[in-house]
């Protein structure tokens, strides 16, 4: 059971009431705690890593890198050799066609956890034109 202070309730002494623990919340859900941050502190960033390895990192670089752009109509993910079509939650990628299980949250390839990364952190670049308007000119 969650207390209120877990939850972002009040019910603690010290501190501001309202603000959760985030180490303790990032280590059981890495996506609320960045729900509540809106930004990637440490003890985030080590839960993402930890949950996901590899691909938690290179999901953080290419946040970092603003490589996670929204047109009109995709999410889409710049990589090093290609670009990655992101859609409710899912991703074009052979990673998730072929080696991750699209029923399990903590099974996301890296395109796809950097859009969470990236929406929850306001770092998402947005572009008022169509994805496939952009394709023509790659």
């Amino acid at each position: 059971m969650t207390s209120e202070t877990e939850a972002g309730g009040s019910g603690g002494d010290s501190g501001d009431a309202d603000t959760p623990d985030v180490a303790a919340l990032a280590a059981r859900d890495w996506r609320a705690a960045l729900a509540v941050t809106r930004e990637l502190t440490g003890p985030i960033t080590d839960a993402i890593i930890r949950t996901h390895g590899d691909r938690g990192q290179r999901a953080i670089e290419a946040v970092s890198e603003l490589r996670v752009k929204q047109y009109r109509d995709f999410t889409v993910v710049v990589g090093h050799n290609e670009e990655h079509v992101v859609e409710d939650g899912g991703c074009d990628c052979a990673d998730a066609a072929y080696n991750l299980d699209p029923d399990d949250p903590d099974e996301r390839c890296w395109h796809a956890l950097a859009v969470d990364i990236a929406e929850r952190v306001g770092a998402v670049d947005h572009h008022d034109m169509w994805y496939s308007e952009v394709r023509e000119f790659l």
